[in-house]
């Protein structure tokens, strides 16, 4: 059974190529990757169920599809206190939060109203 994880070099939604920065991007851009990644950024691990109240109820099944993929790339592992991030998951949580401080000023600038023309 072949993988269905994105895997850089192989092709991928947007790249035949399968580009590194491509495979991620497909990979965080599935339902509820990047918010299963968000809720564990603070380095704890959390059970099953925590998790998934954490991420506004997501449904199970989405869930563990998410977590298994997430698993399958190396930046979420399974361990003895629940999920938890690896230290990859750490590293590329690391490199969203400055895109997620960015998301922040975005909202607030255009909460002001469209600039005028």
């Amino acid at each position: 059974m072949s993988s269905t994880v994105p895997q850089p070099g192989q092709p991928v939604r947007g790249s035949r190529t399968g580009r590194p920065v491509m495979a991620l991007l497909d990979l965080l851009g599935r339902r509820g990757s990047l918010r299963l990644l968000w809720e564990l950024r603070d380095g704890h691990a959390q059970s099953f169920r925590l998790l998934r109240d954490s991420a506004d109820a997501i449904s199970p099944s989405v869930m563990n599809s998410r977590v298994k993929e997430l698993r399958e790339a190396r930046l979420v592992e399974l361990t003895a206190a629940g999920y938890a991030l690896t230290g990859e998951g750490l590293e590329l949580v690391r490199h969203l939060k400055p895109l997620h401080r960015w998301a922040e000023g975005w909202a607030a600038h255009t909460q002001d109203g469209p600039d005028p023309v």
